[in-house]
């Protein structure tokens, strides 16, 4: 029983350490994680560079094999500090922890996998989870939530743009003409995108005097266009913003892995787990 309670004990200072960042221990362990993060990312681009690779691939490769061991015992102790192991290898930043993590070793073991060492930017995406347990926390749920509640506006408003654009695009065409470069609806689709995006490749541009008006047009438009999303997120997260907020700390589940708690939780309010 006592062997029992042991084994659960130290589990559980695992779990709190790997998952939460209210202790010193958890807060030394997210910026250790954070650094290696960004080293891992570095270590991808500067191997990509020929000139650095020949002159220091000994140093990036064994750079490499430090941080992959490093993920590699954070990812089997993630899975062993948690009541239910499956929630977290089958969750998205557990995909994320493995897709990042296997590609050194399949390239011992498989042939031409070399190409899978690309998975490795993968990282990058796991600095979201330390943003999460840090002062960052209340800001970006409510950014989150903002995000959310602009959805569908968002969604509306990207519809009528596509609608502009597939008609902005058909008149081009008849306008121009394949003279012009505007050889089909779709090609004029996408040069209307283009400039209404105000990205300008300039391998498409109107000749006639009504196509360059209507080109105006459509750049002018399209500096509306962008502002419009923003000023809808900004609306919502202002909204959220004058609610009262409740304050919220790293506390993980140490059953279902939910977080976002509130301060005098004392069970989970996802699976009534005690915290």
């Amino acid at each position: 029983m006592k062997a029992q309670k042991k084994h659960s004990g130290w589990k559980n200072s695992l779990h709190e350490v790997i998952y939460e960042a209210d202790t010193p221990l958890g807060k030394l362990f997210d910026i250790v994680l954070v650094i290696l993060i960004v080293l891992s990312v570095i270590l991808v681009m500067l191997e990509s560079v020929k000139e650095v690779d020949v002159k220091y691939h000994q140093i990036l490769f064994t750079l490499e094999w430090v941080v992959t061991v490093f993920f590699s015992f954070e990812y089997i102790a993630r899975i062993i500090s948690i009541k239910k192991p499956w929630k977290y290898i089958f969750s998205f930043y557990g995909i994320i922890d493995f897709l990042s993590t296997i590609p050194l070793y399949l390239s011992y073991l498989l042939a031409g996998s070399q190409v899978l060492l690309a998975l490795r930017a993968f990282r990058l995406l796991r600095i979201f989870r330390i943003l999460k347990l840090v002062k960052f926390l209340g800001e970006a749920s409510q950014l989150r939530d903002a995000l959310r509640a602009s959805r569908t506006k968002i969604m509306v408003f990207i519809y009528v743009v596509i609608i502009l654009s597939i008609i902005m695009g058909t008149l081009m065409y008849l306008i121009e003409g394949n003279d012009a470069g505007f050889t089909s609806i779709p090609r004029s689709i996408y040069w209307t995108i283009v400039t209404l995006t105000t990205v300008g490749y300039g391998d498409i541009a109107p000749q006639t005097n009504l196509g360059q008006f209507m080109a105006t047009v459509i750049m002018i438009m399209g500096y509306g266009i962008i502002a419009v999303p923003t000023g809808i997120v900004t609306v919502e997260f202002n909204k959220r913003r004058e609610k009262q907020w409740v304050h919220t700390n790293t506390q993980c589940c140490p059953s279902c892995s939910a977080e976002g708690h509130r301060d005098d939780a004392k069970y989970c309010y996802n699976c009534g787990e005690l915290l």
